[in-house]
């Protein structure tokens, strides 16, 4: 591999920087995002998050970890995972992420790392680099012996302050994948130091590029909370799909005459949100539907993760489901009818007859009122009489929380939740069981019992 110069590097760096800080970086919130990649020593393959700040990163990497696993092997073997196992899921799902955020048409991906010979940050290839990795690799081990953090081992990795950290920022550049999942293997040290974390979001964001970052979000305010400190909708999206799209409905939408980005098609990875029975937002089936059977939680303040075996959860789009996400399409508000006028695009776009004279038959029968409105569950009805439940009755899920202080004896695992769709179809929501709330935007009907024998926490 031969780096590529780039004299705009500094700029770009600079750019990103603004784009994901503001204009100003506060220290503490640096800090919390200053935190390498390592897993649980209790699971494995769980990453542990140590602050609040940094899980729409975190959540990412776990959520394309275990899309890794899912699709290699069953769960009751993933305690005998070995390190070295681990540190290659690390680095596949890190490597997919990138790509994601590559153009596919001309994929350019642009490395971050930190230009620092004196500790372990080195990037040169020669043996010190070699020893000095391994030695990072070592520290990072001893830091995952304990189920609590030991903080005065990672404070005995010098700290740098965000101005020192952002000027030693270096880019390798390269158009071949197999050269991003190399460069990070034989740099697994890096990533599982003190900065792993922001040197892949400083990656992912490089080789998005400022303008394909600034095309896609819908407002101007940086991309890490300035108070709170974690992560905007559109970070999560980008880490998640490659698109720094702000919002999470399917497609783009125009309201009132402004065009909001969404997601343009069935996503790998699936995200639920809390704040959608709230009705603040809008997950729409690409990411409630997701290709794999993971999908990222999202609540105030947090984001974990649920997964299941069950590959029928995600069963490919029916008939059915696809003809509720066209008609949601033109009904950009969410009031379950479109204007009669607009039938003849509905039922093009779902390649059924078009024709005008069947056009005004079917519009007449379904508004027989003549109110100009054609109700989504009339068309439904008409189309669609006998809609076919591929999801099965019963299934397992299974909950993740990279904070420990959120599992119970702060031990970061997998929790298992025995899941039932009942036949009731009226749902009950209550504040005191948000775990169950998030889950009923996916399944409206579900009860479920976890292994724990108390709700998993969202936060």
């Amino acid at each position: 591999m031969a780096e590529n110069v780039v004299t705009s590097d500094d700029e770009l760096l600079n750019n990103i920087k603004k784009l994901l800080w503001g204009s100003t970086v506060k220290e503490d919130i640096f800090k919390r995002w200053a935190q390498g990649f390592y897993f649980s020593v209790d699971e494995p393959t769980a990453l542990v998050q140590r602050e609040g700040g940094p899980c729409a990163v975190i959540a990412s990497v776990q959520a394309f970890i275990l899309k890794q696993l899912l699709l290699e092997g069953d769960v009751v073997t993933w305690n005998a995972i070995k390190a070295e196992k681990c540190d290659q899921l690390l680095v596949k799902a890190m490597t997919e992420i990138i790509n994601q955020a590559a153009d596919s048409q001309d994929p350019k991906y642009l490395l971050v790392h930190v230009n620092d010979n004196t500790n372990a940050f080195s990037c040169n290839k020669d043996s010190s680099d070699s020893k000095s990795a391994e030695s990072t690799i070592h520290s990072a081990r001893d830091i995952s012996e304990s189920s609590q953090i030991n903080e005065t081992q990672i404070a005995r990795q010098a700290t740098l302050d965000s101005e020192r950290f952002h000027s030693q920022l270096r880019i390798f550049t390269t158009s071949n994948i197999d050269d991003v999942e190399d460069f990070f293997t034989e740099r697994i040290g890096i990533l599982k130091d003190q900065y792993g974390i922001l040197l892949l979001l400083y990656t992912v964001m490089c080789t998005k590029g400022v303008s394909g970052i600034c095309v896609e979000m819908s407002d101007s305010e940086p991309m890490i909370d300035s108070t709170y400190g974690y992560g905007s909708q559109s970070l999560i999206n980008l880490m998640l799909t490659g698109r720094a799209v702000s919002n999470v409905w399917d497609h783009d939408q125009d309201v009132g005459g402004l065009k909001f980005r969404g997601v343009d098609k069935q996503n790998t990875i699936g995200f639920l949100n809390l704040l959608e029975h709230l009705r603040y937002c809008e997950v729409g089936t690409f990411l409630k539907s997701p290709l794999h059977p993971i999908w990222v939680l999202g609540s105030e303040t947090h984001l974990t993760v649920l997964f299941s075996t069950e590959k029928r959860l995600v069963s490919p789009e029916t008939p059915a489901e696809q003809a509720r996400r066209v008609f949601r399409r033109f009904d950009p508000e969410g009031n379950n009818f479109i204007p009669s006028n607009l039938l003849k695009d509905v039922l093009a776009e779902l390649g059924l007859v078009a024709d005008t004279e069947y056009v005004d038959i079917i519009r007449k029968k379904l508004d027989n009122e003549n109110l100009g409105i054609i109700l989504l569950n009339s068309f439904m009805d008409e189309f669609f009489p006998e809609e076919q439940c591929t999801c099965p009755d019963t299934f397992v899920l299974y909950h993740y929380n990279g904070l420990q202080r959120s599992n119970p004896d702060n031990k970061v695992k997998y929790h298992k939740g025995q899941a039932v769709l009942l036949e009731c179809t009226v749902k009950c929501i209550m504040d005191s069981n948000p775990m169950l709330t998030v889950l009923q935007t996916k399944w409206p009907r579900i009860e479920i019992q976890w292994d724990i024998g108390r709700n998993p926490s969202l936060n």
